[in-house]
C-alpha cells in the first residue's frame, strides 16, 4: 500500500493508496468457476475452469484451452509453485484492457459490400495543424490522422503566386500553404500503416485547366498502381473495400474545362504515350467518349497549348473515381435524380439538418446508392465539430470531422471508428440498406419500440496516480472522482447518468448500476467521462472513453480512459460490466 504526503500551511497529512480490492462480483465468480467437483471452493483457478469462466460468464467466442493455459502460464512463471489462478491473478487480469477489452480487437464486419455501404472515417481540411484560420498547412496532421485510421484526407487545392504549381491551404485565408506533392507523397507512405483498406483523397479544386493537368501526373507518377480509377467512367456499382485493399482512390469535380468543351480534338501522341508508361492500363481504358478518333500528330500545329490542356483535363477527369456534383435544381431534386450512377453530394451540417427535417427518407434512399459527405459549418473557426449522429442516421458515408482540436462529438467520432478493429469502416447497420414491400426505407423520425436493454455497472477505477502528479487534481489532498456514462444515439435512446462522488480516494469504488433501453442499438454510442468533483471551480476532467453499443463485449470489462485530445491514458482504467437482456 503506497502512501502519499500532502503538505498545508505549514501541516502534513498522509494518504494511502490503497490496493484494488477485487469487488463482490469478482469474488463471486471466481469462487463460483473455481469449484472442485466435490463442490469444494480452490482457492486456484485451472485452466480448464478459467476457459469455462470465459465461455460462459464473458461470452467470448472461439476461444480454446490452450488460450487458457496460456494465459495461465504467463503467471506460473512468477509463482512456480502454482498450479492456476489465484483471486488476486484473477482480478489482475481482467483489469489488462489488451486482454479484457470492452470491443473486439480484430475485423470483423463483413467488407465485400460495395463502399456506400460502409460509415467511412473521415478527416475535414485534413492538411490543418490547429484552427481555420491561421494555423500552417501541413503534412503532419495527414500523418498522424493515417495513422490513427482516417481513411478519407482532404485537400484544397489552390494556384501557388506564380501560378506554376499546387499549394494546398485553406483559401481566402491565413493558413501557411504546404505543397501538393509532399501531402501526396505522404498519402502514399503512410496510407496503409493502420488498416490495409482503401483511402480516398477529396480535392478540393480551385485550380486552372493546365494545373489539373499537373495535379493528374503527380498523382500518376506518385501513386502508381495503387491509384484505383474505374475502367469506364462513373459505376454502377461500386467495389468492395475488401476488392480496394491498398488502393487510393480520388473523388472531386470533373474538371469544368473538359465537360464545356465541343468535342475531341486531335491526339497528342506522346502524351498518351506517357500516359501509358506510368499507368499502363489508363489509356487503353479511356472512356470510348474520351478517346480521339485520329493518328494526326499536333506537334507544330496551332493551338498546341490548347490541346494539351483538354488532353490534360481528360486525364485528371478519367483519375477521379467518385466524382462530385452539387444540386443544379435544388436538393430535394438532387437526391430523388441522379440514382443511375453513382456520385457524392456534400452538404454542410446546417444543409444535413434542414434535409433530414424536410425530406430524410430522400437521403437515406440516396445513400442507399450514392455518397453522401457531411462537413462542419464555416464558422467553426476554431475547429470544433457537430453531433454527427443526425448523419448516421441518414445514411451518410463521409462525416467530415476536424480532427484537430478535441470535443465532445470528436469523442464520439473516435467512439464510432473504435469498431471492426479500427479498420476505418463500419458496416451501416442492415435498415439503412433495405427497402420494404413497398420500397420504403427506414425512416429516422418513426417512433419504434425498445430492441436492446443494456445495463452498465461500473465497479472502481485505478491508475490515475500514475498517470497524474499529486496535486493534479487537488493541491491538499486526494481527487474526489465520480463518472458519468451517456447514451449518444437516436433522440428516444438518450440518457445520461452519473455515479456518487467518492472523497479523497485515488482508487475509487463505485459498484453502481445504471440501465438503458434502446430503440436503435446499432447506431447507439457509450459515452463515459470521469470527472474531478471541485467545489469552488470547474470539475476537473479524468478521461474519457466513447464505445459503439453494438461491438460491447458481455461480462467484466476494463476499459481503458482517453485524453480530451483521444490519446490513451498509459494506466487510468475502469473496471465495468456490460450485460443485454
Amino acid at each position: 500500500m503506497e502512501s502519499l504526503k500532502y503538505s498545508m500551511f505549514g501541516f502534513s497529512r498522509k494518504y494511502k493508496i490503497r490496493d484494488a480490492e477485487p469487488p463482490a462480483d469478482v469474488k463471486e465468480a471466481f469462487t463460483k468457476y473455481s469449484e472442485s467437483e466435490s463442490g469444494n471452493g480452490s482457492s486456484q483457478m485451472s485452466a480448464d475452469q478459467l476457459l469455462r469462466f470465459l465461455i460462459e460468464f464473458q461470452k467470448e467466442e472461439g476461444y480454446t484451452i490452450s488460450d487458457a493455459e496460456k494465459i495461465v502460464q504467463r503467471h506460473r512463471v512468477t509463482k512456480p509453485t502454482g498450479h492456476g489462478l489465484c483471486l488476486e491473478d484473477f482480478f489482475h487480469d481482467l483489469f489488462f484492457d489488451d486482454l479484457n477489452g470492452p470491443i473486439k480487437s480484430q475485423v470483423h464486419h463483413d467488407m465485400t459490400a460495395p463502399l456506400q455501404h460502409y460509415f467511412i472515417y473521415t478527416g475535414h481540411n485534413s492538411y490543418l495543424t490547429g484552427n481555420q484560420l491561421s494555423s500552417d498547412a501541413s503534412d503532419l496532421p495527414i500523418i498522424k490522422a493515417l495513422q490513427n485510421g482516417v481513411r478519407v484526407i482532404e485537400l484544397d487545392l489552390w494556384p501557388n503566386s506564380e501560378k506554376d504549381d499546387i499549394h494546398v491551404l485553406h483559401g481566402r485565408t491565413l493558413t501557411a500553404p504546404v505543397t501538393l506533392i509532399k501531402c501526396l507523397r505522404s498519402i502514399k507512405e503512410y496510407a496503409f500503416v493502420k488498416s490495409p483498406y482503401p483511402v480516398i483523397v477529396t480535392l478540393e479544386d480551385h485550380l486552372t485547366v493546365d494545373l489539373q493537368a499537373k495535379v493528374a501526373e503527380m498523382v500518376i507518377e506518385t501513386f502508381g498502381e495503387l491509384l484505383y480509377y474505374p475502367a469506364s467512367g462513373c459505376l454502377e456499382e461500386f467495389p468492395s473495400p475488401e476488392a480496394l485493399k491498398h488502393r487510393i482512390i480520388l473523388s472531386t469535380k470533373p474538371p469544368k474545362e473538359y465537360l464545356e468543351s465541343e468535342g475531341p480534338t486531335e491526339k497528342d501522341s506522346s502524351t498518351e504515350a506517357a500516359l501509358g508508361k506510368e499507368s499502363p492500363d489508363l489509356a487503353a481504358d479511356l472512356d470510348p467518349d474520351d478517346r480521339d478518333d485520329t493518328d494526326q500528330d499536333d506537334e507544330g500545329s496551332d493551338g498546341c497549348e490548347q490541346k494539351s490542356c483538354q488532353l490534360g483535363a481528360r486525364q485528371y477527369k478519367h483519375l477521379i473515381a467518385i466524382r462530385a456534383g452539387k444540386p443544379k435544381n435544388g436538393l430535394k431534386e438532387a437526391l430523388r435524380a441522379g440514382i443511375e450512377k453513382i456520385k457524392r453530394l456534400s452538404l454542410s451540417e446546417t444543409a444535413l439538418e434542414k434535409a433530414a427535417e424536410s425530406y430524410g427518407t430522400d437521403l437515406v434512399r440516396f445513400t442507399q446508392k450514392n455518397f453522401l459527405r457531411v462537413y462542419p459549418k464555416g464558422t467553426r473557426v476554431t475547429s470544433s465539430n457537430f453531433n454527427p449522429l443526425t448523419a448516421w442516421m441518414h445514411g451518410a458515408q463521409m462525416v467530415a470531422f476536424n480532427l484537430q482540436g478535441y470535443g465532445k462529438s470528436l469523442c464520439l467520432m473516435h467512439g464510432m471508428f473504435r469498431s471492426n478493429g479500427e479498420c476505418g469502416y463500419v458496416k451501416k447497420p442492415d435498415f439503412l440498406m433495405m427497402n420494404g414491400p413497398n420500397n420504403e426505407v427506414f425512416n429516422p423520425k418513426t417512433a419504434l419500440p425498445v430492441k436492446k436493454t443494456l445495463k452498465v455497472r461500473v465497479y472502481m477505477g485505478y491508475g490515475w496516480h500514475l498517470d497524474f502528479s499529486l496535486t493534479h487534481f487537488d493541491s491538499y489532498s486526494p481527487p474526489d472522482f465520480y463518472t458519468k456514462v451517456y447514451i449518444v444515439g437516436v433522440p428516444a435512446d438518450e440518457a445520461k447518468k452519473k455515479t456518487k462522488v467518492i472523497d479523497d480516494d485515488w482508487t475509487p469504488v463505485w459498484d453502481e448500476e445504471f440501465i438503458f433501453p434502446l430503440t436503435v442499438p446499432e447506431l447507439a454510442l457509450l459515452r463515459i467521462e470521469v470527472r474531478e468533483h471541485d467545489r469552488s471551480e470547474k470539475d476537473d476532467f479524468g478521461g474519457q472513453t466513447c464505445l459503439p453499443v453494438s461491438e460491447l463485449r458481455p461480462g467484466i470489462r476494463a476499459i481503458p480512459l482517453y485524453e480530451k485530445n483521444g490519446e490513451k491514458l498509459k494506466s487510468s482504467k475502469l473496471l465495468m460490466q456490460f450485460q443485454f437482456v
